[in-house]
């Protein structure tokens, strides 16, 4: 059975279109909780977070119905980062968690993740089952009067997760004297990440903290890092720390307003735990996206790259599979599984944290790690049905590219499955053949979409 619904994280659309009406969160929810109970007596329970978009407001209640109708009781916690539900969902040993989010999309999408009872993302297999519950129909499996599930909301789940990310931090360190900058992207960490970082003593200058429904992303956090970069400098921070709406990935800007990677910020972690003793599986995990500077550093480390399909769950399932600690994606999804199930940017962002002050060194020098092989990546919008990748023209187009660059490089060209974008990336040693790899299958698509 192909899955409709599910993309590479969870499902995703405009909101107020299908699928992301109210209607299909509530069949989903029905879905979702008729897979996750048990046959045996006991109340089940999900955990529901979101971000601060407007349509919120529509999804939650949606959800809450759905849970309910088939006996499940539900806990609400309001906005939270994606990675605070998944610790939530394995604290109050809870059956499923639910995150409502678009990740780093504007406020008119939204999207709806769901995590497993130990806080991981659900499998292929499992959303492919829940698409099988959903093609039944939405009054399958409805509880009786007597069985339907109650709700209630946790008041105190802000500080138990500002607590969980500290305990990530190493005990007894401080961040005395640093002056740091946290982008928050009008986002689900507003008020927790710059309430960790003054507990942990740092000067705060906080960006992206005034949400109203409509400006999350807007201009600001780790897509648009242009705002930090500019108030970085502005305040003389000795670093700058972007999230993206639902805070599970980090970019980080040094002191001269220049942007750091998600693949230099795995480097830097990587030569940091190597050294302690702390990294696990010989390797490190992320995807075809990672730059090939990455790989040779590593390489010279004496650490194994280990590269997925692209999606952050994919390279959760090979650390899981295979005993890594450490992996994550050039966008800035960072993933420690010692202290958290899926990419967690401020806990990210105190690891860097931790190396900065124990080296001592300022920010432009500590974090550059590798000098970056020449990569560019461009985007091409699609509407309606339009099928780029499947045109002749284009699959020739990309054919003949990779032709050209043979074992001097790599082209990835992919849906993206979370927007209506084709992606086209390119790397390699010849920053011109680069670039005239990607304009060649950008030219393609281009033509494709445009019918």
């Amino acid at each position: 059975m192909t899955r409709k619904l599910f993309g590479t994280d969870g499902i995703r659309g405009r909101s107020n279109s299908e699928p992301m009406t109210a209607l299909t969160a509530l069949t989903v929810a029905v879905a979702a909780g008729r897979h996750f109970s048990t046959a045996d007596k006991r109340r089940h329970l999900a955990v529901i977070g979101k971000d601060t978009r407007l349509s919120g407001y529509m999804i939650e209640p949606a959800l809450v119905a759905g849970f309910t109708s088939v006996g499940m009781d539900v806990v609400t916690v309001g906005p939270l980062p994606t990675p605070a539900i998944a610790m939530l969902t394995r604290s109050l040993r809870a059956d499923l968690g639910v995150m409502i989010s678009a990740s780093h999309n504007p406020y008119d999408d939204n999207g709806i993740k769901l995590f497993d009872p130990d806080g991981y993302k659900l499998s292929d297999e499992v959303e492919t089952e829940i698409e099988r519950r959903i093609d039944e129909g939405a009054t399958s499996g409805l509880s009786p009067p007597d069985r339907l599930g109650r709700v209630k909301r946790l008041d105190d789940a802000q500080g138990r997760y500002i607590e969980f990310v500290k305990a990530s931090f190493p005990r007894g360190r401080r961040l005395d004297g640093l002056k740091v900058a946290i982008d928050c992207a009008n986002g689900a960490a507003y008020k927790v990440a710059p309430t960790v970082l003054y507990e942990l003593g740092a000067h705060v200058i906080p960006l992206g903290v005034a949400p109203d429904g409509f400006n999350i992303n807007r201009g600001c956090g780790a897509v648009h890092p242009q705002a930090l970069q500019a108030q970085v400098v502005a305040h003389g921070a000795d670093i700058g720390l972007a999230l993206d709406g639902d805070a599970d990935r980090l970019i980080v800007v040094d002191e001269k307003g220049h942007v750091i990677d998600g693949d230099q910020i795995l480097a830097l972690i990587a030569g940091s735990w190597s050294r302690d003793g702390r990294l696990r599986g010989c390797g490190v995990v992320a995807t075809l996206m990672s730059n090939f500077g990455l790989e040779r550093h590593l390489r010279s480390l004496g650490i194994d790259l280990v590269r997925t399909q692209v999606g952050d769950r994919y390279v959760v399932e090979h650390m899981r599979s295979n005993g890594h600690n450490l992996g994550g994606e050039q966008s800035g999804h960072v993933v420690m599984t010692d202290y958290a199930t899926t990419g967690d940017g401020l806990i990210a962002g105190l690891q860097v944290l931790a190396v900065l002050t124990q080296n001592g060194k300022p920010a432009s020098q500590a974090l550059r790690v590798f000098d970056p092989a020449p990569q560019i990546l461009r985007n091409v919008r699609f509407a309606g049905k339009v099928k780029p990748l499947e045109a002749e023209p284009v699959q020739a187009a990309i054919k003949a590219v990779e032709a050209k660059l043979g074992s001097r490089g790599r082209l990835v060209v992919r849906k993206s499955g979370t927007e209506p974008l084709i992606r086209v990336m390119a790397q390699g040693e010849d920053e011109r053949e680069v670039a005239s790899a990607v304009a060649e299958v950008v030219a393609a698509v281009e033509r494709a979409a445009a019918g």
